[in-house]
């Protein structure tokens, strides 16, 4: 779906210089109340943004101040990946100071 708005060209002009592309932003703004009320997915906001990674979802959510939704579910499923990676010798510490 393809949504048009209309906004002086001055407005526009100086949204752009503090925005950059209004498209983008307003897809971002849209995205964020979407995912706080519980319409869409971790997933589905990596989808719409174009993000290649859970991390960067939750780097990009943290940075507008949006709560990340994490529950038992996610606990368990993060658990089951941590077993996964270690049983493969996939995992490495690190420990930073």
């Amino acid at each position: 779906m393809e949504i048009q708005i209309a906004l002086p060209d001055d407005v526009a002009h100086s949204l752009e210089l503090k925005w950059g592309s209004l498209e983008r932003r307003l897809l971002e703004m849209i995205v964020i109340v979407a995912y706080r009320e519980g319409s869409i997915s971790v997933g589905k906001v990596r989808e719409l943004l174009g993000m290649s990674t859970r991390l960067e979802v939750d780097t990009f959510l943290k940075a507008t101040g949006v709560e990340l939704h994490y529950n038992e579910a996610d606990l368990e499923a993060d658990w089951q990946t941590h077993k996964q990676l270690r049983q493969e010798g996939n995992l490495s510490l690190v420990i930073r100071h």
